[in-house]
């Protein structure tokens, strides 16, 4: 899995686990539902870590809680 997939999926997992609709998450994050929608699509290429801080705070969690998934464990490695 590459991150961007496991970040996609952490988003999903955290949405579902609080019953929190994906554009009720933009709504209460202050990220636009176009930019959410482009990181669950995974067309996002880099979903920066502010956007990615904001998710958290409109989710009620840290970005450390974020992270803290088995997701992130096994990422495949990216070399440019």
């Amino acid at each position: 899995m590459n991150a961007k997939e496991a970040v996609a999926k952490r988003i999903q997992e955290l949405c579902s686990k609080k019953n929190i609709a994906l554009n009720t998450l933009a709504n209460d994050s202050g990220v636009s539902p176009s930019t959410l929608y482009s990181i669950i699509n995974e067309k996002s290429q880099n979903p920066g870590i502010v956007t990615i801080q904001k998710l958290c705070d409109g989710l009620g969690i840290s970005v450390y809680d974020f992270f803290n998934s088995n997701l992130f464990e096994n990422l495949e490695q990216v070399l440019v």
